[in-house]
């Protein structure tokens, strides 16, 4: 079974076995794999500022009375990365979740909010931002004044090529000057992402070079969280992560990839006392 649809199959089943009835993206129509509610889709409800961050952004993830939206799909990774970082927002423990994820040290107390599908211009010239879907903001005294995340669940596995960088970003000669080997990379993904089938590495590099701009080379940490499969899928896909980072870390830019299996496996070894519904819960849905 391909990975996209091992993903669907499971997430139905999470459905079939909590009753609820899937329905297509146009309701009647296509494939049953969107609740009928959102609420259905998620641990606890959108928080109003999190609800407002999406409703602002590119990705038309929000639905309406009508038709369902992205994110009401079993396979939405907006809603698993809503499922993953809400609730340590809506308890005031951000802290626990960027130490599960890598981001800092276990105790650290650095980490004060969560913001969703957040925007970092590359350049002023530019009308669209990339949007990251989660940004972990530090205090000012921090020596990484955020940590953003960008989250992958079935689509890596779409079978389609994203394509490289656009000739204009590559024609900013002034973003490039303390990232050479990226920059290189840069080059040979474009206009095509080369080898690439699951990863999409251009997406990463317009993250880097828009917190790049706004915080400094050594400012700001970059997660990779994604959704591991069975089979040959699955040894691609990290084997794409794995070169990029290594890219990356020749020019000293902090980047680190995770699974969600990770992610959840341990946060369930470690954080049960006090969090059992909200482990319940990711465990069973995402193990």
């Amino acid at each position: 079974m391909k990975g996209r649809q091992y993903i669907i199959a499971r997430q139905s089943e999470w459905a079939r076995n909590h009753s609820i009835a899937l329905i297509g993206s146009k309701v009647t129509h296509g494939r049953p794999s969107y609740t009928p509610t959102l609420d259905e889709n998620l641990f606890q409800p959108l928080l109003q500022d999190v609800r407002d961050s999406f409703s602002a952004g590119d990705g038309g993830e929000l639905g309406d009375s009508k038709m369902p939206g992205k994110m009401q799909a079993v396979h939405s990774s907006s809603a698993l990365g809503v499922n993953i970082f809400q609730y340590w927002k809506s308890i005031s423990q951000i802290p626990i979740i960027a130490a599960a994820c890598g981001l800092c040290r276990k105790g650290s107390d650095v980490s004060f909010d969560i913001q969703f599908e957040e925007k970092f211009p590359i350049d002023r010239r530019f009308r669209f931002s990339p949007n990251i879907d989660a940004v972990i903001h530090n205090k000012p005294s921090a020596q990484f004044k955020v940590f953003g995340v960008e989250c992958k669940f079935s689509e890596a596995y779409g079978g389609h090529k994203h394509g490289g960088l656009k000739e204009k970003y590559l024609q900013l000669d002034n973003v490039w000057a303390d990232i050479p080997t990226l920059r290189r990379f840069a080059e040979k993904i474009s206009p095509e992402d080369g080898d690439f089938h699951h990863l999409h590495p251009a997406q990463l590099i317009k993250h880097v070079l828009g917190l790049k701009r706004t915080f400094g080379l050594n400012g700001f940490r970059l997660l990779y969280l994604w959704y591991d499969v069975p089979g040959e899928e699955g040894k691609c896909h990290r084997d794409e992560v794995n070169e990029f980072a290594s890219v990356a870390k020749t020019d000293g830019i902090r980047f680190h990839s995770m699974t969600y299996q990770e992610l959840i496996a341990g946060m369930a070894r470690n954080l049960r006392p006090g969090h059992g519904d909200y482990i319940q819960y990711m465990t069973e849905r995402y193990l």
